[in-house]
């Protein structure tokens, strides 16, 4: 049962991402709805599938790359459904569906048998600490999609040569704004996450800070979004700038995420 919920859940994130696409050449509105409708009809069986997963573990879905796999596309895809009932801006769905899809895809070629909660992660910390931190995640790549949209946008405008999708994006300003207001959150969530972090370590290891590489590196994607904000805020950083650093963010984030673990050893190689 759960692998076939776990399958479909990869197929309506793909058709969301088809629709979305087809939403971007397309003046029918019922293409979009279609999109939106997978969007959600995937998310809930998704929900379904990590609630499923919790109950045979008997512990939250987030001990291995296999499951944090999962929860990372459900968080993309949690905040973007967030972002899309508040803004109503439906482009960066193409992008934002698209790596959720990814995600799953390479997940469902992992090892997702059940295995005994490593000592280290039998802590209440486990859940606060990762599920701030991919909300975080999910923030930043739903920033990297609308920056990519900025640029794209960007480049009609300057160059004056507009596709045939122009019509379809919201303004520069506009996409700039959102795009602010997300890495914002983000950021929020991403310091919560290592303040917990620090946290736990202290708890399970008896060090606040260990220098591990994951740990690092998350330090590095902070400064990097600490950056992005300082110079937003002092220096008046606003549109191409600002998305390029988005984009640079989130390429940090998947490093810290994933090339860490599968690079490097550490006290996080579990994940």
């Amino acid at each position: 049962m759960y692998e076939i919920l776990f399958f479909g859940v990869l197929i309506a994130y793909l058709i969301s991402a088809a629709c979305f696409s087809i939403s971007l050449i397309s003046t029918r509105t019922f293409i979009n709805k279609l999109a939106v409708f997978f969007t959600i009809f995937g998310f809930i069986t998704h929900t379904a599938t990590l609630i499923l997963r919790t109950i045979a573990a008997k512990f939250p879905p987030m001990s291995n790359l296999y499951e944090s796999m999962s929860l990372f596309a459900w968080t993309i895809v949690l905040v973007f459904l967030i972002v899309y009932y508040k803004y109503k801006i439906n482009i960066f769905g193409v992008l934002v569906m698209l790596i959720s899809s990814l995600v799953i895809l390479y997940a469902s070629t992992l090892d997702s048998a059940i295995r005994p909660l490593l000592p280290a992660l039998q802590s209440y910390w486990l859940a606060v600490h990762v599920i701030t931190c991919f909300l975080s995640y999910a923030c930043f790549a739903c920033a990297f999609s609308l920056g990519i949209m900025y640029l794209i946008q960007e480049r009609q405008v300057k160059t004056k040569q507009l596709g045939w999708f122009f019509s379809r994006m919201p303004s520069l300003a506009i996409m700039d704004k959102i795009n602010h207001n997300i890495i914002l959150v983000g950021f929020v969530l991403l310091t919560a996450g290592i303040i917990t972090g620090s946290v736990w370590a202290q708890t399970a290891w008896g060090n606040w800070w260990s220098w591990d590489p994951k740990e690092t590196w998350a330090l590095i994607t902070w400064l990097i979004y600490a950056a992005y904000l300082h110079a937003r805020l002092n220096a008046g950083w606003r549109g191409k700038r600002a998305a390029i650093l988005s984009i640079i963010g989130f390429v940090s984030v998947l490093f810290t995420y994933l090339g860490v673990g599968l690079l490097m050893s550490g006290l996080h190689s579990y994940l």
